[in-house]
């Protein structure tokens, strides 16, 4: 990660009032820096020395180089980069193509502003971020048919379980509660459970608590 204290990001989507949302959206976090908004993959590849993104939320579809091609590139000549597709498209084949070419993280455009951020900060810690959409689209039912949990999700239903409170949970995992409340949410419909009191049973009897339960 870039030395500065503020993660650098950089945009790249041929959709102007696209890129330029994220981007408005982005710069409300205090440690967050878009260097710029880029139309195509081949200014991304152009520009990535002279920009030096922390990491890059890369539209797939775009003219002259698309995502794939220029996650390629990118990796090569600046491998410490992550990349984070950001796409309108959640078919497995698109997400695992993504994945397969070098991206950390796959992110549907319609899901709300602090997931970008979950993501961003996911993948600077070197872990690979889908979001549930994303996640869903891959593996859509775990054996028993129930829509499988996420990474974070499980780590949440773990510190829900335990007794934390929302906003202890957004302070142990440095994100914000409006991120909790959301995956919580997420938590209780996955799991077709209306209640915390519901989600903490659950939590003991599948063994969440020792750190096994079978999700």
């Amino acid at each position: 990660m870039n030395s500065q204290s503020r993660k650098r990001i950089l945009i790249v989507d041929d959709h102007p009032m696209v890129a330029e949302g994220i981007r408005a959206l982005l710069e409300t976090f205090d440690d967050i820096e878009v260097v710029a908004c880029l139309c195509n993959g081949e200014e991304a590849v152009a520009r990535i020395d002279e920009l030096a993104p922390d990491v890059i939320l890369l539209d797939l579809n775009m003219p002259q180089i698309g995502g794939l091609t220029a996650t390629e590139i990118i990796l090569e000549r600046a491998p410490e980069t992550r990349i984070l597709i950001l796409s309108m498209h959640d078919s497995p084949e698109y997400i695992s193509a993504a994945l397969s070419h070098g991206a950390m993280g796959y992110v549907l455009k319609d899901v709300p502003t602090d997931d970008v951020k979950d993501a961003i900060d996911t993948v600077l810690r070197n872990e690979r971020y889908l979001c549930t959409g994303a996640q869903a689209a891959i593996n859509p039912r775990t054996r028993d048919g129930r829509e499988p949990l996420t990474g974070r999700e499980q780590t949440i239903l773990l510190e829900l379980a335990q007794g934390k409170s929302n906003k202890d949970v957004a302070a142990s995992l440095d994100i914000s509660v409006r991120t909790v409340e959301t995956h919580r949410k997420n938590i209780k419909r996955k799991l077709g459970i209306s209640s915390t009191a519901g989600l903490t049973r659950y939590a003991l009897e599948h063994g969440v608590l020792q750190g096994t339960g079978a999700f």
